[in-house]
């Protein structure tokens, strides 16, 4: 196997075998073409490189002052390269199995209050330029607070999922893994709302066949792009009265998470409605409401200033 070509058959393998998103191979992509460009100015390539090589760009990454969790996650994929030429005969050998990467630090996820996520509900209703526009931003926000959807999740929501006013919308995750979230009170109006203008938007522009996905879009997508969405929720922070700097989509989905714990949730049910495969990644929202209640304790304590 010539060593240009190891990158990309090694993605179109795990691909093939554990369908993973676009995302994920374009990480895979940007993090081993990054060692291969290393390695070529060191006029090596990934046949011969070796321990000291792979040492080496990580000392170099960490000159560069990259964090810690992306050395790792940069370590992990050419772990995982070598080990899939090892099985595929190309070396005998791993040279990346051996070196202990750097501890990514534990960063608790940001997240909002209820009474900010209120806000920025009740700002969707009034940003956009059309009444449609409204009703669909409306119906993103309602629908990513309810359910913690990822952004890649909502705005790839087939129209089909939502017919028939459903309690619970069937969600294709990542690997392609499927599971079923409930949907709010609030959720299910702002569908229903949203649902009804399209129709009528159909009907005026005498289009018969319904679109494939609800947050459709003319562009190559076929739906809304997450860029897009990211760039909307700005939007409605701003009229929230929220620095925008500390709302986007996956902080939303911190929110559900976190403000599902403080209510009790189960964290079993909080990971199966994430999506997460693994319950550690979950229980980092326990560490949140640790951090929010010691905080609480020390601003309103009444021996604070003791």
């Amino acid at each position: 196997m010539k060593p240009g070509n190891w990158i990309q058959v090694f993605l179109e393998a795990i691909q093939a075998e554990h369908n993973a998103a676009d995302n994920t191979l374009l990480a895979y992509d940007r993090d081993l073409g990054s060692f291969a460009t290393f390695l070529a100015d060191r006029n090596r390539d990934f046949v011969n490189a070796d321990r000291e090589d792979i040492e080496h760009y990580l000392v170099s990454l960490a000159g560069e002052g990259m964090a810690g969790a992306t050395r790792a996650r940069r370590l992990s994929a050419i772990r995982q390269i070598y080990r899939f030429a090892f099985e595929e005969g190309w070396r005998d050998d791993n040279p990346a199995a051996q070196i202990k990467g750097p501890k990514p630090g534990k960063h608790l996820p940001q997240t909002l209050s209820e009474a900010e996520v209120d806000r920025l509900l009740e700002a969707s209703i009034i940003t956009g330029r059309t009444p449609l526009d409204r009703m669909r931003n409306t119906c993103l926000m309602q629908l990513l607070y309810a359910t913690g959807m990822r952004a890649s999740e909502l705005v790839s929501l087939p129209y089909a999922a939502v017919q028939g006013n459903p309690d619970m919308v069937l969600v294709k995750g990542k690997g392609g893994k499927e599971r079923l979230v409930p949907l709010s009170a609030p959720a299910k109006l702002a569908i229903a709302a949203y649902l009804g203008a399209l129709r009528e938007q159909q009907q005026a522009e005498s289009v018969k066949k319904p679109p494939v996905y609800l947050f459709s879009s003319r562009g190559k997508l076929g739906h809304l792009t997450r860029i897009r969405f990211y760039t909307l929720i700005k939007e409605i922070a701003v009229a929230a009265g929220i620095d925008p700097k500390r709302v986007t989509p996956h902080v939303l989905r911190h929110a559900f998470a976190t403000h599902l714990l403080a209510h009790g949730a189960d964290l079993r049910i909080i990971q199966m409605l994430l999506g997460h495969a693994d319950i550690a990644t979950t229980e980092i929202y326990t560490h949140v409401l640790d951090e929010r209640l010691r905080n609480l304790v020390l601003q309103n304590h009444p021996m604070r200033d003791a």
